[in-house]
């Protein structure tokens, strides 16, 4: 039976996890699947998820959010804790330094014993461990390599209990439908779960084939949840063509809903099996393919525009009729704008600065939300209005907020498109699009002439 844990009943880390379920998915998110959640233990199941890594922190922030009956833990990089305050905190809401060779070199991977033995103890409460095996995150759609620490510290556990006690692996992956941007998509995949119990007797005899084996087991589970493109050489064009019109042209043609993620992953999933085979059988013509595909989102970076209006193909009149729209719409952009703008403003002076890796973009964000322009936006301005103008001032600001900043962001988002559309049919860049719009059927037609 799991041990009664205090900490799962501060009143704190619940408001504040409240907090982020706010932020995290009624902002930041306009949309969050769960898919195999009945194949994740019931709490006071010894349980370690094992994930891919592509988002850092919203990647282990969105599994909290959805697994809340439970108290999770989670191995994070070690630089975080450095700062004293920061160190009681994170360790408060279940995080565990994970000391790796490339960033905090060989003295400090031996202090991983102490995380090792901290995450076993938590799995002998009945408590979930999160941790992500590749040992760093990715910067591409791809899983790496798997080490064997996860295994170390379940089996260690179940060595603790005697192995009277089933420790569960649970494969899991996580997956956007855009790294970079807020208001996306992010879908969650838990896999079958993993017993260990059977392995038990062997490992008493064979520890490292018994890992090794449980090992490539789960890394083979999550590569086939996952989107994993093997072909690195091609990433930049394989991931074009199955984000825009082909994409969607090759969802419809075989029964995908292009427009629901679950779905959408099943079908660039397909494609891209189906570009690689290609690659493999018709590698000359692929290769022209790939070529020319790089000159068209080269055309397109340099025009400025996106790929979604060679299908609409606008005419003058669209633009005009865009920017009529937005001019309407104007005054209640800029009552909008007012009480949210530092929303938008602040994350991007402090990622000029401050942010060199690109996968850390989206964490920024979301951190910066939550830590600091909302409470600046959002709570503190209810607090004063409570104090100076009444509890019904105060309420109404704080429900509006929300709205404020979602048409703040769709008005922002608009607007883009109108400039998108401005440079589509000025005059000036004319040939060029014509040009880049025949090659882009010529490399519609080639790849389904391969792909058959």
């Amino acid at each position: 039976m799991a041990k009664t844990n205090p900490r799962e009943h501060s009143l704190f880390l619940k408001a504040f996890r409240t907090y982020l379920q706010f932020v995290n998915s009624g902002l930041y998110f306009k949309k969050e699947h769960v898919i195999g959640l009945e194949n994740v233990p019931v709490n006071g199941t010894p349980t370690i998820i094992v994930s891919n890594h592509q988002n850092c922190l919203n990647d282990p922030l969105c599994v909290c959010l959805q697994l809340t009956d439970r108290r999770m833990n989670f191995l994070a990089r070690a630089n975080v804790f450095n700062i004293p305050i920061f160190n009681k905190a994170l360790r408060a809401m279940g995080l565990l330094p994970a000391y790796r060779m490339g960033y905090e070199g060989l003295a400090h991977v031996r202090r991983n014993s102490e995380t090792f033995e901290d995450a076993g103890n938590a799995l002998m409460d009945g408590e979930t461990v999160m941790l992500y095996p590749e040992g760093g995150h990715q910067d591409k759609r791809w899983l790496g390599q798997f080490k064997l620490g996860y295994l170390r510290i379940a089996f260690a556990a179940a060595e603790k209990m005697e192995f009277k006690e089933d420790v569960i692996i649970l494969p899991s992956c996580n997956h956007y439908s855009n790294y970079f941007h807020a208001r996306t998509e992010m879908l969650i995949k838990f896999g079958k779960p993993i017993s260990l119990k059977p392995y038990y007797e062997r490992y008493q005899e064979e520890p490292r084939a018994t890992m090794m084996e449980i090992n490539a087991l789960v890394h083979s589970e999550i590569k086939e949840m996952m989107l994993h493109v093997e072909d690195i050489e091609h990433y930049d064009q394989i991931d074009w063509l199955r984000e825009n019109e082909y994409g969607k042209r090759y969802a419809r043609k075989h029964g995908f809903k292009y427009n629901y993620l679950p779905s959408r992953l099943l079908s660039d999933q397909a494609l891209v099996n189906d570009l690689q085979k290609a690659s493999s059988e018709h590698p000359e013509e692929m290769e022209a393919v790939y070529n020319d595909t790089a000159e068209v989102v080269k055309g397109i970076k340099e025009l400025n525009i996106r790929d979604w209006l060679f299908r609409r193909k606008p005419r003058v009149f669209s633009a005009v009729l865009r920017g009529l729209a937005l001019l309407l719409l104007l005054p209640l952009f800029v009552v909008s704008i007012i009480p949210t703008a530092l929303l938008f403003v602040v994350p991007e002076i402090f990622l000029k600065k401050m942010i060199k890796d690109q996968m850390f973009i989206s964490t920024f964000r979301l951190a910066v939300s939550a830590l600091i322009t909302i409470p600046l936006c959002m709570i503190i301005p209810s607090a004063l209005l409570w104090i100076f103008a009444g509890f019904w001032w105060a309420l109404g600001y704080f429900v509006a907020f929300p709205f404020m900043f979602l048409l703040a962001w769709n008005y922002m988002r608009l607007f883009m498109k109108f400039l998108g559309t401005c440079r589509f049919v000025a005059r000036k860049n004319r040939a060029k699009i014509k040009e880049i719009y025949k090659k882009r059927l010529s490399i519609f037609s080639r790849l389904d002439a391969l792909l058959k």
